[in-house]
């Protein structure tokens, strides 16, 4: 009886150690299924550094070349005659001149755009330009000068995607100017021609503030 029990108790000693053998194989495998899986992301992670790396280069040399043209605008008399833009081109005009709009330099972007009007005849952002134009005379409060630049607009420009605005903005330069039935002329142009966009919801509401002024 007890020879039997030692030959048992060998037994399940060696079934033992074969699990235990299995399952170290086991664990290997995870963990060299892991070592790879820690490569890939450490890969993963260093193209993506080097993709935002390359981002903000291409961002720093953007906003290097705004600056320049600053620089440049800055020491240009507020006129649109004058010598081009040397060595701009009219992106990075148009760009430098919005970035002025930005900063709320609203007498320089007026001079920045004036300038680029007055030099990039043939580009395609002369409609965008005219309209920011009217923009700096709008904020400033100066509403007939805004009308005009923005009529401008819609006169040289009537497919343009700023139409809808510009009308927007000669109806608001309207009203504050109390030509209230020329602001409800504009609204209503609006409201007609461009249906559905953000235009013509404000030249809706402002419609219905009219109305309720009994102006």
């Amino acid at each position: 009886m007890e020879a039997r029990l030692i030959r048992i108790e060998r037994v399940l000693e060696n079934e033992s150690l074969i699990a235990l053998a299995g399952d170290i194989a086991s664990l290997r495998n995870e963990v060299q299924g892991l070592l790879g899986e820690v490569e890939t992301l450490g890969f993963e992670i260093g193209n993506q550094a080097d993709g935002n790396r390359s981002l903000y280069l291409d961002l720093d040399q953007r906003l290097t070349e705004i600056e320049a043209v600053q620089v440049q605008l800055q020491s240009m008399p507020s006129t649109n005659s004058g010598s081009p833009f040397a060595g701009v081109s009219d992106q990075q005009a148009y760009d430098a001149a919005f970035a002025l709009i930005e900063g709320q330099d609203y007498e320089l972007a007026q001079a920045a755009f004036e300038r680029f009007l007055g030099t990039y005849s043939a580009s395609p952002l002369r409609d965008n330009a005219q309209y920011w134009l009217g923009e700096t005379h709008y904020v400033r409060l100066s509403f007939p000068g805004a009308l005009g630049e923005f009529r401008t607009v819609i006169d040289d420009y009537p497919q343009s995607d700023k139409v809808p605005d510009a009308l927007l903005k000669i109806g608001l330069s309207n009203y504050n100017l109390n030509e209230f039935d020329q602001a409800r002329q504009a609204f209503l142009q609006v409201m007609r021609q461009f249906p559905g966009t953000a235009a013509a919801d404000l030249a809706e509401a402002r419609l219905d503030q009219i109305e309720e002024e009994g102006r």
